[in-house]
């Protein structure tokens, strides 16, 4: 196999690759998930899950 070769058949996987992550990341079944972690930076920090009054604990 010369070089050129190579370097082609690598292309072809590159992009074929390139083209299933594209797939996987714009599916309908990953939209809830992605809009989630949109959301994370702008949620309050205080209200930590467990904390019944919403407060950091100090100590």
């Amino acid at each position: 196999m010369s070089p050129a070769m190579f370097h082609s058949l690598w292309t072809v996987l590159l992009v074929i690759l390139f083209i299933a992550i594209v797939i996987w990341a714009f599916s309908a079944g990953r939209k809830q998930r992605f809009d989630a972690a949109a959301r994370m930076p702008l949620e309050d920090e205080d209200s930590a899950p467990g904390d019944s009054a919403g407060e950091r604990k100090r100590g």
